[in-house]
């Protein structure tokens, strides 16, 4: 696609600001999960993770067991509109964003969301842990390897989706959003 420059430069939007600080930031992210001790096994699947589902595709989300003892399943969300945010507890983005997605869900909760947190955490007890220490209360699951291989994440960390009331996907971000970006998501309830 061919542009071209303007007279006088256009004011940058939060969005443009955001797109930018989050595609540095997962640049940034790339050194410091890489010194992790990651099995071989994990960052393979993160080199070949899909992209971001397109706006306006259809979503298809699996049955999955919450760490809570509970289970997640799709007819629930049947005409609603459906978060998805994959995060693990060793990730500093994360933990930036967890507290705007567990305030997202107390005040949406009630008004027709459904939250699906998908922890990419190497063992469950691991992100059980977590959620406890920080007092999150927004349903989640720990994503096994043959979970994953059904509903693989796409390339980054957070991952943040949002499937709207036609099923179809509505919002799809990598990396962290800002706290009034995740406020926005209720626009999409």
């Amino acid at each position: 696609m061919k542009t071209t420059a303007s007279p006088t430069p256009a004011p940058v939007s939060v969005w443009t600001r955001r797109a930018w600080l989050g595609g540095a930031a997962t640049l940034l992210a790339a050194p410091w999960e890489a010194s992790r001790a990651q099995s071989a096994a994990a960052a393979e699947e993160e080199a070949h993770a899909p992209g971001l589902p397109a706006l306006g595709s259809r979503l298809v989300v699996p049955p999955v067991k919450l760490l809570d003892g509970s289970s997640f399943d799709p007819a629930q969300a049947e005409g609603k509109a459906l978060l998805i945010y994959w995060w693990a507890s060793f990730c500093p983005f994360c933990a930036l964003q967890s507290p705007a997605m567990e305030a997202l869900w107390r005040a949406q909760r009630d008004k027709g969301l459904v939250m699906l947190a998908l922890s990419i955490d190497t063992r469950p007890q691991d992100a059980t842990a977590y959620l406890h220490k920080k007092g999150y209360t927004f349903p989640a699951a720990w994503t096994s390897p043959a979970w994953r291989r059904a509903f693989p994440k796409p390339k980054g960390l957070p991952v943040t989706l949002v499937r709207g009331r036609d099923g179809r996907v509505a919002l799809a971000e990598a990396g962290q959003m800002f706290d009034e970006d995740v406020a926005a998501i209720s626009r999409l309830v």
